[in-house]
C-alpha cells in the first residue's frame, strides 16, 4: 500500500520540482521542502499514513534526487561488498563473501533505468539503445556496470563493486589469511625491484585489492602512470597520473581505448605504468612498455591458472598484431613479465593467493614457469570454512627475483624468506 502511495505522491512532486534548484539547494533544505510537500498532499488526499511511514516517504524521496534512490541506502551499508541489479525486483547484496537477496525495491523499471542514465551521466558517459552496456564508477569510487534492455531481458541490470575507503594492505591480507607472511615479504620486495608483475585470477577474487596493496611498495619519487576503463585504482604514490578511457560520441566518434592510452603513457616519461585490466591489445603495448625500461609495471588480468595467463596474454597480443609468430610473442612474454600472482575466491567465500610463479624462460616454444609459492587446500566438508597451508620449494637459483633484490640491496631479505 504505501509503495502504491509513493508513486503517486513521487509524480506529483516530481512534475512540480524544477531539477535545476535541486542542484542549488542543499540535502537540508530539499528534506524540509519534501515534508512540507508530502503533509500537504497526504492531507489533501486523506492517505491513512503514520508519522514514521511519512518519514519513510520523504527519505526515500530524497535519496531519489539526491542520491541515487533505493540504492543508496546499500551504498552507505559498510557491511556491503558487492550489489547485483538484476531487476526493479531482483536485488542481490554481497556480505563477508555470502550473496543473499537484499528486501529492497525500486518502484518500476522506469526509476531503475533513470538512476542507471544518472550513474553513467555523472561520469561523462551515456546509456542508452544505441549503447546499452557501460562502465562507470560513483563518486566514491566504486566500479559499476550496467546493461539495459534489450540486451537485459528482465529489465536493467546494475553490478556495482563498492569502493573501501580503507587502503587495504599487504600485511591486512596476510592477517585475512590471503597469503603467508613470507609471501607478502617476497611480493614488498619484487615490488620495490621493479619486478613487472601480472596478478590473475577470476571476477571478485581479489585482483585489483593486491594491485593496490602492491603499489605501497612503489618509491615515492617514482611517476605512475595508471590506465583504466573506469578510474578504481587506489594507489599510494605522491606522484601518480590517472587516465581514463573514453566512450565514443553518439555519432560514434571519439573513442579513447585502454591501447590508446597505453601508447600515449609511454610519450609522459612514465617510470611506471599500471593497466588496471589487460583486456585486449592493450596488452601489446603493456610488454613492449616493459621491455623499454618501465620496469615494475603491473596489470591486471582474468585467468584460471599462472599458465592460463600466459596463454591469454597470448590471445591478447594476438588482437593487436596478427603478424606476429607465436615463438616472437612468448619471446616478448618471457622477456617482459617476472612474476605471475594467481588469486582466486574460493566456494566459502575467502579470497587466496594460490600461486606465486616466476617466469623463468623459454624451453623449446613452451614457457617455462616455476611455482614460488603455492597453497594447498584442504576441502570445506564440515562447513568451517576453506583449510590449507601456503609451501613453497624455494627460490631458483636462476631467479630474476633474486638476481634484482642482489642489484637493490636486498640479497639477504630475500635469502631470509626461504631460510
Amino acid at each position: 500500500m504505501l509503495k502504491k502511495i509513493y508513486i503517486e505522491l513521487r509524480d506529483e512532486i516530481f512534475d512540480a520540482i524544477d531539477a535545476s534548484s535541486i542542484v542549488e539547494i542543499s540535502a537540508k533544505e530539499l528534506e524540509g521542502q519534501l515534508k512540507e510537500a508530502v503533509d500537504t498532499l497526504v492531507e489533501g488526499k486523506q492517505f491513512l499514513v503514520t508519522n514514521s511511514q511519512r518519514s519513510e516517504l520523504v527519505n526515500a524521496l530524497l535519496a531519489e534526487l539526491k542520491g541515487l534512490g533505493p540504492l543508496q541506502a546499500l551504498l552507505d551499508n559498510d557491511d556491503i561488498s558487492d550489489i547485483m541489479i538484476n531487476g526493479p525486483d531482483d536485488i542481490f547484496i554481497e556480505i563477508n563473501g555470502k550473496l543473499e537477496k537484499s528486501p529492497i525495491r525500486f518502484v518500476n523499471e522506469k526509476q531503475l533505468s533513470t538512476i542507471a542514465k544518472r550513474i553513467a551521466s555523472n561520469v561523462g558517459r551515456r546509456i542508452d539503445e544505441s549503447k546499452p552496456l557501460c562502465d562507470a564508477r560513483l563518486e566514491d569510487g566504486s566500479r559499476v556496470n550496467i546493461v539495459i534492455p534489450p540486451l537485459a531481458i528482465d529489465g536493467t541490470s546494475i553490478s556495482i563493486r563498492k569502493f573501501k575507503e580503507q587502503r587495504i594492505q599487504l600485511n591486512n591480507l596476510v592477517d585475512f589469511g590471503a597469503l603467508s607472511i613470507e609471501m607478502a615479504q617476497l611480493l614488498s620486495i619484487a615490488s620495490h625491484c621493479k619486478c613487472n608483475i601480472l596478478i590473475s585470477g577470476g571476477t571478485g577474487s581479489g585482483k585489483t585489492t593486491l594491485l593496490n596493496a602492491l603499489s605501497g611498495f612503489i618509491g615515492e619519487t617514482e611517476r605512475v602512470v595508471t590506465i583504466e576503463d573506469a578510474a578504481e585504482l587506489q594507489l599510494q604514490q605522491p606522484h601518480v597520473v590517472r587516465l581514463e578511457t573514453r566512450q565514443a560520441s553518439a555519432e560514434g566518434t571519439g573513442e579513447i581505448t585502454a591501447r590508446d592510452l597505453v601508447i600515449n603513457a609511454l610519450r609522459m616519461r612514465p617510470d611506471r605504468i599500471i593497466v588496471g585490466e589487460c583486456r585486449g591489445g592493450e596488452a601489446f603495448e603493456m610488454l613492449q612498455a616493459m621491455n623499454t625500461g618501465h620496469d615494475g609495471s603491473m596489470s591486471t588480468l582474468h585467468a584460471n591458472t599462472p599458465r592460463d595467463a600466459i596463454a591469454r596474454v597470448e590471445s591478447m597480443v594476438m588482437m593487436a598484431t596478427s603478424n606476429l609468430p607465436l615463438e616472437a610473442i612468448r619471446r616478448t612474454i618471457v622477456s617482459a613479465v617476472d612474476l605471475i600472482v594467481q588469486v582466486k575466491r574460493l566456494h566459502d567465500g575467502s579470497r587466496r593467493v594460490i600461486y606465486i610463479s616466476e617466469v623463468i624462460g623459454l624451453e623449446g616454444e613452451n614457457v617455462v614457469l616455476e611455482d614460488i609459492f603455492r597453497y594447498e587446500a584442504i576441502n570445506d566438508n564440515d562447513g568451517s570454512g576453506y583449510q590449507g597451508c601456503f609451501r613453497s620449494p624455494g627460490l631458483s637459483t636462476r631467479s630474476v627475483i633474486f638476481e634484482r633484490a642482489k642489484y637493490f640491496g636486498f640479497e639477504s631479505k630475500v635469502k631470509g624468506i626461504f631460510a
